[in-house]
């Protein structure tokens, strides 16, 4: 009996084994956001969502697709129309349709190199028709171009494209060098005529200001001159009214000897004079009126008018 009992032990065991197998391939869990193909004997049956979920042993079998959002980074290398190779970096956003999965499943095997052609396929057709700049300025009208593209293909496999985004355009290295240096020495220019624009500016005012001063200058002069003329008038009338039978010319040969005189009295004060030299004798004083009354005559000449003598 014990060979007997032996065999039926391993039987029992075999068969709880089948058992267990048997219930862990009926019993599963789809988990959310995730979506399962169930196939009966290599062939599709259904699809199942998020929860528990029973199959039958041996007949059938699910695969799970994700319905997340993805992301596919790629580099793309072009010409421009200008014929500079620039390195575009595109990443493109998509997910499955909910109401798409078997054509998502089943139509592609690989979605990430399918996106990849129609991207390159996409910026191969746009960017060599645009110049360096224009690639830049119309940056986002390549997104956009491809993002169309893109829709209109990949619909038809179960994928929504959400975004395609060109997220930077890299030229040559020497390229861009060469673009810096002239943005450089285009703004040094500028900088250069606004600094000759500011001196110009500068200099126009301070001749403006010069020449005010001038004009200030010339009337302070004026108006000096004609305090003095009015003060050696007003001494003329006094000395006439004190000293009767006195001439104009006179009271001038006066005025002009004590002026004379006070000149060489702040030559003598001043520090740095030079020596002077004058003569000494009694008479050395009409010498001086009478030279200084020549040299004022001869350099006067003709288009100066003796000074009248007042009139009362």
């Amino acid at each position: 009996m014990e060979p007997l009992n032996v065999f039926l032990t391993g039987i029992l065991v075999i068969f709880a084994i089948v058992l267990l197998v048997t219930i862990l391939k009926t019993l599963f869990t789809v988990r959310t956001y995730t979506a399962g193909v169930v196939e009966r004997f290599g062939k599709f049956n259904r699809i199942v969502r998020p929860g528990l979920h029973v199959l039958i042993p041996y007949a059938e079998r699910v695969y799970f697709v994700d319905l997340q959002v993805k992301q596919a980074q790629f580099s793309v290398e072009t010409k421009t129309h200008d014929n500079v190779f620039v390195q575009i970096p595109v990443s493109v956003q998509y997910q499955i349709l909910d109401d798409k999965i078997y054509d998502a499943f089943y139509k592609l095997s690989s979605p990430q190199k399918q996106i990849e052609s129609f991207v390159f396929n996409s910026i191969l057709g746009h960017v060599p028709k645009l110049s360096l700049d224009e690639t830049f300025e119309q940056q986002s009208g390549i997104s956009i171009a491809v993002k169309t593209e893109l829709d209109t293909t990949m619909s038809s496999f179960g994928y929504n494209i959400l975004n395609a985004l060109v997220t930077d355009i890299i030229p040559d290295v020497k390229v861009k060098t060469a673009m810096n240096d002239i943005n450089a020495a285009q703004r040094a220019q500028v900088a250069a005529q606004a600094r000759g624009e500011a001196d110009k500016i500068l200099k126009v005012k301070q001749a403006e200001a010069e020449a005010q001063s001038k004009a200030l200058q010339g009337q302070g002069i004026a108006a000096e001159r004609q305090a003095i003329i009015d003060g050696l008038r007003s001494s003329i009338e006094h000395f006439r009214e004190s000293v009767p039978g006195a001439t104009a010319e006179d009271v001038m040969a006066l005025v002009l000897l004590t002026q004379y005189f006070d000149t060489l009295k702040d030559i003598g004060t001043k520090a740095g004079t030079s020596t002077l030299f004058l003569p000494n004798n009694p008479g050395a004083a009409n010498e001086f009126l009478t030279q200084i009354l020549a040299g004022l005559r001869g350099s006067l000449g003709s288009n100066t008018r003796p000074i009248a003598p007042p009139t009362s």
